[in-house]
């Protein structure tokens, strides 16, 4: 029951681009397409869960040494390594994804949400599962919140909108109001 409660609190109530506001410029920046936005949320559930995976024994010899104040130099270099992996696997395999994807996706490496994540488990106290739950429905919480918005901003492209209220200003209206829906799970879990 724990397990489906930390699953449920990440993807829903703790979303961590809509309630945490963690990952914002690819949210904002790769969501304009239902694929592209699909893409980017495999590719950082990839990331997240795999850099969970790394990041737990490592601080736990972090912790052996009490260097602990590492841990977010260290964390980063994990999330680095794994990021190149996932851009160098869709470069050959998937090139079209790779290009469409551009910019945002060697920023993942610098994307909070991704540290947030193993940083959370260390902060929570998770063991190795509950990190990797918890990295997994983060990943699926952020995946979720691209698919959704990408939806959103499919509509507000094919609407009639004020000149003033065009791009940017439309974009972070409809951010916005995504995000409030989201405030309806808050008290899912108690």
């Amino acid at each position: 029951m724990e397990y489906i409660l930390i699953l449920v609190g990440t993807v829903l109530v703790n979303n961590i681009v809509l309630s945490q506001f963690m990952g914002i410029c690819a949210f904002l920046g790769v969501s304009k397409q239902m694929k592209n936005s699909l893409g980017m949320g495999a590719a950082v559930i990839f990331v997240m869960v795999c850099a969970t995976l790394c990041t737990y024994p490592i601080y736990i010899l972090l912790d052996k040494f009490e260097i602990t104040y590492l841990k977010t130099v260290a964390f980063i270099l994990v999330i680095a390594l794994f990021v190149q992996m996932v851009e160098m696997i869709l470069k050959k395999v998937m090139p079209p994804l790779y290009k469409a994807l551009g910019i945002y996706l060697p920023l993942i490496t610098t994307n909070c949400a991704v540290l947030g994540v193993t940083i959370t488990n260390v902060d929570e106290s998770y063991n190795l599962a509950q990190s990797v739950i918890n990295a997994l429905g983060t990943g699926l919480g952020f995946t979720l919140a691209l698919l959704l918005f990408s939806g959103v901003r499919s509509k507000i492209d094919d609407s009639k909108i004020p000149e003033t209220f065009r791009g940017v200003p439309a974009t972070l209206i409809a951010a916005s109001i995504v995000s409030l829906s989201f405030m309806g799970f808050s008290g899912l879990i108690g």
